[in-house]
């Protein structure tokens, strides 16, 4: 293998590495992993209601999800990547034993879908773009949060 091979398979293999300890931030319920993979100016796409910018931003939703599901795990189902950018089809399961935007715990089990595209510049996520089957959560739950 050719210099510029094998430094272009340790790139994949870090970014690869970087976007799976993120998810196992919520896995491990570890917040702080975070900051061994995000860049100090990582960007969330879209922000949560409340939500900061950074990965300090990130750390509540990692504690309210673990509250909200103690068992919580994520499964990455397909990874995608190319150098910089990796695409992630994954699903969040666990048991809602806790608060969920107002929702009392109800104990059901639930797993919902979500889809991430994250740049990152060789080490660490720069950018996260994401969409979470919320609904598909709510319906299981049998209830949507109060709107305000």
């Amino acid at each position: 293998m050719s210099t510029p091979s094998i430094a272009l398979a340790d790139r994949l293999r870090a970014e690869r590495q970087a976007v799976e300890t993120f998810y196992r931030a919520f896995s491990d319920k570890n917040p702080d992993l975070v900051d061994e993979v995000l860049a100090t100016t990582w960007d969330d796409i879209p922000l949560a209601p409340g939500q900061d910018a950074g990965s300090e931003g990130i750390k509540p939703i990692i504690h309210s999800v673990m509250q909200a599901f103690p068992d919580v795990q994520i499964t990455v189902h397909d990874m995608i990547q190319e150098p910089g950018r990796i695409g992630v089809r994954a699903e969040i399961s666990g048991t809602h034993q806790g608060e969920l935007f107002g929702i009392a715990p109800t104990g059901k089990k639930v797993s919902f879908r979500l889809h991430e595209f994250h740049s990152l510049d060789g080490k660490r996520i720069t950018t996260t773009w994401h969409m979470e089957d919320w609904f598909g959560l709510f319906l299981q739950l049998g209830q949507f949060p109060q709107q305000a």
